[in-house]
C-alpha cells in the first residue's frame, strides 16, 4: 500500500462526501486506502457516507477526543507508506498525488509535504506555509500580520505562491508525511486537542534531521474552519494551544524568548476577548 488518507470529520457530511469523492477521482497511478474517523459528531448524518463509498474505512469514535488523538488513532490502522492527513473541507483538485509520492521518494531525509491551499474564490491561503514561531514572527503573527511583504516572516513570504521549496512549517489541513517519519517522532503530540498540533509535528520532523517542503505547484481547496464556531471555547483552545508549544520548547532552552511569547499570547487573547 503506497499511501493512506486520513480524515477526521467532525458534523460535516457533505462537505466529507465532497473530499471522498475527489480524493477517488484523482488517485490514479498507486494503491491506496482512505480512513475516515468521525469524532462523536452530532450529526449522524455522515453514516449514510458508509454505503456511498464502500472501500472507505470508517470508524466512528465513542468520544470526541480532539484532532491529535483521532488521527492518531486512524493512522495506527493504516497501511500506507506514506500518510496524507485532509480536512474533510478540503478537495484534491487535480490528477497530481502521485506526483507527490514520486517527488517524495525522490528526496533525500523526506519528512512531510504540503500543497497551496485556495479558498472557494481562488484566494491564496498564507497558512500554506510558514515559518517556526518565535519572537519575531509570533509577533507579526499575532499583532501585525504583514502578508504582502517579500522578506521571510511567519508566512514565509519570501517564498513565491507556485515555488517547490522547503520549509519548516505546512498545515494539518493537507500534510503527507513518511509513515515511519510519522512514528519515529511520535505521531501528534496528543496534548493538542485541536490547532498548533501541525507546527509540533513539522518542527520535530525537523529536530530529527528531516526536510520539510511546499508544493505550490499544485492547488487544494480548503474551505477553512466549516466545523469551528469561534466563541470562547475556540480562543481557549486556540491560544492554549500555542501556549503548549512555547511551554514545550521554550520555556527551559529559551526563558526569556518563553516570557515575551507568553505575555504576547495573553494579550493578543484579551484583545480578541474584548471584540467579541
Amino acid at each position: 500500500m503506497k499511501l493512506s488518507y486520513i480524515i477526521v470529520n467532525y458534523n460535516v457530511t457533505e462537505l466529507l462526501r465532497k473530499c471522498i469523492a475527489s480524493i477517488e477521482t484523482y488517485s490514479k497511478g498507486f494503491d491506496y486506502e482512505v480512513v475516515v474517523i468521525d469524532n462523536r459528531s452530532t450529526d449522524i448524518s455522515w453514516k449514510v457516507l458508509i454505503d456511498q463509498f464502500p472501500s472507505v474505512k470508517f470508524l466512528p469514535n465513542p468520544i470526541n477526543e480532539g484532532f491529535s488523538k483521532a488521527n492518531n488513532r486512524a493512522a495506527k490502522i493504516a497501511k500506507g507508506e506514506y500518510l496524507f492527513f485532509l480536512n474533510p473541507d478540503t478537495e484534491i483538485l487535480g490528477d497530481y498525488v502521485k506526483e507527490l509520492l514520486d517527488f517524495a521518494d525522490t528526496q533525500e531525509k523526506f519528512g512531510c509535504l504540503g500543497l497551496r491551499m485556495e479558498d472557494a474564490t481562488g484566494r491564496f491561503l498564507p497558512e500554506s506555509k510558514r515559518s517556526i514561531p518565535n519572537v519575531v514572527s509570533s509577533f507579526e503573527k499575532l499583532f501585525i500580520q504583514f502578508k504582502n511583504n517579500k522578506k521571510k516572516s511567519y508566512y514565509r513570504n519570501d517564498i513565491p505562491e507556485n515555488a517547490v521549496s522547503e520549509v519548516e512549517i505546512i498545515t494539518g489541513a493537507n500534510l503527507l508525511v513518511k509513515q515511519s517519519v510519522y512514528w519515529e517522532v511520535g505521531g501528534f503530540d496528543e496534548r493538542y486537542f485541536m490547532y498548533g498540533e501541525d507546527i509540533d509535528l513539522c518542527f520535530s520532523i525537523l529536530n530529527a534531521g528531516y526536510r520539510n517542503f511546499y508544493y505550490g505547484k499544485y492547488a487544494l481547496l480548503h474551505l477553512k474552519g466549516q466545523s469551528t464556531v469561534k466563541d470562547e471555547e475556540y480562543l481557549k483552545r486556540f491560544y492554549g494551544a500555542m501556549q503548549i508549544f512555547i511551554d514545550k520548547y521554550y520555556k527551559k532552552e529559551k526563558p526569556v524568548q518563553h516570557k515575551i511569547l507568553s505575555a504576547g499570547l495573553r494579550l493578543r487573547k484579551r484583545l480578541e476577548q474584548f471584540k467579541k
